[in-house]
């Protein structure tokens, strides 16, 4: 029996961390800063971040307290612009999209290239966001 408690104790030593606290007005709040708080999310991972927090509350919540969460959403919005540079010109090519098309009627390129992105934007989601 007493090496049981001896072993729970040295995992609990183990598995403590020392907090540093605040005093806000007669609150001590614990003082926790990310390792890596550069990271900027453009739109895609900012869309990855929202479907985690709304599909998969407990990875979610899991990646937020390992801090692995940017890490991760930074990592897909470099992969889907990446993406993008790759689809959208494919999908001009195939539906003819082109300058000429461009010069002599604008607003039907405009139409066109509108319905490139959204469907590049869709296969994209499908990929790498709802997952």
């Amino acid at each position: 029996m007493n090496e049981l408690n001896t072993h729970n104790t040295k995992v609990n030593k183990e598995d403590t961390i020392k907090l540093n606290f605040i005093k806000c007005g007669d609150y001590y709040i614990p003082d926790i800063k990310l390792k890596n708080q550069n990271i900027r999310l453009g739109k895609w991972g900012r869309m990855r971040k929202e479907y985690l927090r709304l599909a998969h509350p407990i990875l979610f919540s899991e990646m937020v307290l390992s801090e692995k969460l940017y890490e991760h959403c930074a990592e897909i919005e470099a992969t889907a612009k990446s993406r993008m540079e790759i689809i959208l010109p494919q999908l001009t090519k195939l539906y003819g999209v082109t300058e000429e098309l461009k010069a002599s009627n604008q607003l039907e390129w405009v139409r066109q290239m509108n319905a490139c992105v959204a469907q590049a934007e869709e296969t994209i989601k499908g990929e790498l966001i709802y997952c």
